[in-house]
């Protein structure tokens, strides 16, 4: 495949497993893989290490003929004949005398087999008398002995080249003799990240600069993948330095990483470096995220780049680093256990990129559930509550709600041990999460923020086992009864409280735009973020706005949508927006000045269509004083009712939060 490049523009966009066959086939060309080197390491650190080559036994085990039983060592021959009835007397002779026949030794087990005997009986078969034994089983020749060499034999082979080293092996290795052994060396990788934009502590950060998180995050994937990482400093976007920085991450190196500048854009010089420094031959892959991927062969060494978005990043690590350096090793690629799931919401996707999305996981009565996470390439938080990944075909435009897809498991515990909060987003429920895991160990709270319909509807359709809604209907002033005994008719559930808390305008500390209500998200020089439709946060605030006779259209904003209360107070605090609609807590947690609007009811619906434990320790756990009192702690909540029952599905009698019965 040959590829062309023109000026600041895209190799062509090539597709995932050709770019992977193309990657593999030029590294093989190169020599990556064959013959890779070796190093001597000592047999106790050993273990997850590949064998350079095979390894002989320096002496045999056991290495002397032993006995295997606590009894009496014997000439065989003395004892034939012997039973309970008719029993056999030999004389038991102290360990220093010379053997003769009808004599015996006591042993013990790993003892050395005495000269002259051939065979032990087992104390249980060995009556005592003074200096006689009498025996009441006769013995074979060689049994209860562990002959030299029974296990291995010197010069046998203990394991060959190319393998992996477990525990076991290591106990082997030292019975036969080994003290070191040589073994195929960790690929070596360097990772440089660059742009002027990164910064390497805290203490250097201000608007315009990000903390250089990514290459901490490729080195311990790196470590994971059994490679040796080391981070470079930063380098800046300099066209220059950045030569100079792979030059000299080449020297004494198996592969370099180059993080961000891999684009298209002005000052992204990687491609351009690189295809002066050797072989671009990949620019650009049909992915998404991470489709700025840059592969090259420099010096005989692979180098890649990558996106500098953190999701991408790792999901171009994941694709095109990791089963090269387990090839490196001789190491089998790592297969993904891998789950089928049934969405909790559409999915709609681009057609002609293959698109990754990460997923939280839940088995709802015997049934997994997956509910994607937000999807923008730099939603670093995205990572870390995932569970699994689910990819869309480059011809799909999309798959349905309800769609049955493999889900490859990104974490080892049990999405089984998961339960699946799909609803509205607070911040309580994090905490509540936290409480319920020190309750019953392995067991997680997993949130999926779609909105407070997108809760009722999981609920409905069985997949979720809970939701957090704040709906309220403006006939009646009521909160979520209304929409829960509409949408949810039949079934088993309940509608427990949680909290009532403030919602309100989260604006800049000191408040520059001087607002005081609703009422000036009007203003020209006042701009607004939103929650997104479904939400309970945005039926309240278009439920206000009506009061007050306010058009969506007069706010500037209004159609600027984000998915959960933090990300509304990130926005403001950016700078994206003058104001937003809110908790207090999370304007508290930002450091935001908070004007109040309106009280709300935030409650949970408990799916309880089959037993499950967990359900019960959640309301147990609303009940709890300290549990209480830390979400109060958070600002603008009252849990005085907590754990309250409010309504219950027609297939359950209301009773008291924390019975067990119906």
């Amino acid at each position: 495949m040959k590829i062309l490049r023109s000026n600041k523009a895209y190799l062509n966009c090539v597709e995932r497993s050709e770019v992977q066959k193309l990657w593999r086939q030029k590294l093989m060309e190169n020599g990556f893989f064959h013959n890779p080197p070796a190093e001597v390491v000592p047999v106790q650190a050993s273990l997850g290490r590949v064998t350079a080559r095979s390894v002989y036994a320096k002496q045999s085990v056991p290495h002397y003929n032993g006995a295997a039983m606590d009894g009496i060592a014997v000439w065989a021959q003395d004892t034939f004949g012997a039973q309970e009835t008719d029993p056999k007397c030999l004389t038991l002779l102290p360990p220093a005398k010379t053997f003769g026949s009808g004599c015996c030794y006591m042993v013990d087990t790993g003892d050395v087999l005495p000269d002259g005997t051939n065979a032990v009986v087992m104390i249980e078969d060995v009556h005592i008398r003074g200096n006689m034994a009498e025996i009441i089983a006769a013995a074979a020749p060689w049994q209860h002995v562990r002959i030299i060499g029974e296990d291995i034999v010197a010069n046998e082979m203990v394991i060959p080249e190319h393998h992996e080293i477990a525990p076991v092996d290591i106990a082997a290795l030292l019975a036969a003799g080994i003290e070191d052994v040589e073994v195929v060396q960790r690929p070596k990788v360097t990772i440089i990240p660059t742009g002027d934009e990164l910064v390497a502590s805290r203490g250097e950060l201000k608007p315009g600069t990000i903390l250089d998180v990514n290459s901490h995050m490729l080195a311990a994937a790196i470590q994971e993948w059994r490679g040796e990482a080391v981070r470079s400093a930063i380098v800046k976007d300099d066209r220059q330095a950045i030569k100079q920085a792979i030059l000299a991450s080449l020297q004494g190196n198996d592969m370099v990483i180059i993080n961000a500048g891999t684009s298209a854009g002005r000052d992204d010089y990687t491609v351009d470096v690189l295809s002066e420094l050797g072989e671009v031959f990949v620019h650009g892959v049909a992915i998404k995220p991470g489709k700025p991927v840059v592969m090259a062969v420099c010096q005989g060494k692979p180098v890649i780049g990558l996106p500098g978005y953190p999701v991408a990043a790792m999901l171009t690590a994941e694709l095109f680093v990791r089963d090269i350096l387990f090839a490196r090793q001789k190491l089998p690629r790592p297969e993904a256990a891998t789950v089928e799931a049934s969405l909790v919401k559409q999915v709609p996707s681009t057609v002609g990129v293959e698109e990754y999305i990460r997923v939280s996981l839940g088995n709802v009565q015997g049934k997994m559930v997956a509910a994607p996470l937000s999807r923008g390439a730099g939603l670093i938080s995205s990572l870390t509550k995932a569970q699994g990944s689910i990819s869309i075909a480059a011809i799909s435009s999309g798959l349905s709600a309800g769609t049955a897809v493999p889900v490859v498991l990104l974490r080892k515990g049990k999405p089984a041990n998961t339960l699946l909060a799909v609803g509205s987003h607070d911040l309580a429920l994090e905490l509540l999460g936290v409480f319920l895991r020190r309750r019953m160990e392995n067991v997680s709270l997993s949130c999926a923020n779609v909105g407070s319909m997108g809760g009722i509807m999981a609920i409905r359709n069985n997949e979720a086992h809970l939701a957090g809604v704040h709906l309220l209907e403006a006939d009646t002033g009521l909160y979520n009864t209304p929409y829960v005994e509409k949408f949810l008719p039949d079934g088993n559930w309940r509608l427990i409280h949680l909290a009532m808390r403030l919602q309100g305008l989260m604006v800049m500390p000191g408040n520059p735009k001087v607002i005081t209500g609703l009422s000036d998200l009007t203003r020209d020089d006042v701009s607004f973020i939103n929650r997104q439709r479904g939400s309970g946060t945005r039926m309240l605030l278009d439920y206000q706005l009506r009061k007050l006779g306010i058009r969506p259209e007069q706010i500037a904003g209004y159609e600027k949508e984000v998915g959960t209360h933090m990300a509304v107070a990130a926005s403001v605090l950016a700078g994206a927006a003058d104001a937003g609609l809110g908790v207090q807590a999370a304007a508290q947690a930002l450091g935001l000045d908070f004007i109040p609007v309106s009280p709300e009811q935030y409650d949970l619906i408990l799916n309880f269509t089959g037993e499950d434990e967990r359900l019960y320790q959640i309301m147990d756990v609303l009940l709890s004083e300290e549990f209480r009192s830390e979400v109060e702690s958070l600002g603008g909540y009252d849990l005085s009712n907590a754990g309250k029952l409010i309504a219950a599905g027609p297939n359950l009698r209301l009773n008291e939060c924390g019975t067990r019965g119906e």
